[in-house]
């Protein structure tokens, strides 16, 4: 019974989360476009879709996400191991990021305008290279990303250091890139804002913080996603430079 009243206010839970961005849409669509909502039948089912999937995905994390990267952090603390420890974070950040459908549709309407643009050619291979490519370097970057933050906190380095020496090398590069290419590469930052790759990469830093002495959860464990939003804009422009010329 306790379960059910559980699942029951997490449910609602998601219901008052959504209910606002309903909301906007049924005052604009009602009272400033003035006109009824297209395909009612098929906006409603969408909403309940959406509605149940975030439910679903909140109870995954819940039970089995959340828990189990915090279980691998620790584990991996306790063997005090760098290297694997630093190998595992990277390759968390690269498979979550590679697996992230936004960045697939990302990558894929960057390719296709940067034809339609004349800044690649407009041969399906050349496409190809490109969007692959740039997930290629967005993946790689939020790797190294992970790894670093991994490194800052066996190390408790603060973060601001890597705050202020990533976006200053940001600021740098954007002189330098190609200016078809900027606009990509400050967005490639919030592909790292998941739904895949948010929590697994909280867990490992929240763990990973819990299992080692000396080290604040809150102030050492969270801070990653922070690393995993800065180095794709880096790491794009200067894949702009290499590809589409430095400006």
């Amino acid at each position: 019974m306790g379960t059910l009243k559980a699942l029951f206010n997490r449910f609602l839970s998601v219901i008052l989360d959504i209910l606002p961005l309903l909301c906007v849409f049924f005052i604009f669509q009602t009272f400033v476009i003035q006109k009824p909502f297209p395909h009612l039948e098929q906006t409603l089912l969408g909403i309940g879709l959406v509605i149940l999937g975030l439910f679903l995905f909140i109870i995954g994390l819940e039970n089995a996400l959340f828990p189990l990267g915090e279980r691998i952090a620790n584990q991996f603390a306790q063997k005090g191991n760098v290297f694997w420890l630093l190998l595992f974070g990277f390759t968390l950040g690269f498979s979550t990021t590679i697996a992230e459908p936004a960045l697939t549709i990302i990558a894929t309407k960057a390719g296709q305008l940067a034809a339609d643009s004349g800044f690649i050619q407009t041969h399906d291979s050349a496409i190809s290279f490109f969007v692959h490519g740039l997930r290629l370097t967005i993946a790689v970057a939020v790797g190294m990303a992970i790894a670093i933050g991994v490194l800052r906190i066996i190390k408790g380095w603060p973060l601001i250091w890597f705050i202020l020496a990533g976006y200053g090398l940001i600021i740098l590069a954007t002189f330098f890139a190609p200016k078809q290419i900027i606009g990509i590469a400050y967005d490639s930052g919030g592909i790292t804002t998941s739904t895949i790759t948010v929590p697994l990469v909280a867990a490992l830093g929240i763990g990973l913080a819990v299992s080692i002495k000396g080290r604040n959860p809150m102030v050492d464990g969270f801070g990653l996603i922070a690393l995993a939003s800065l180095t794709p804009i880096l790491f794009v422009m200067i894949y702009g430079m290499f590809v589409l010329g430095i400006a």
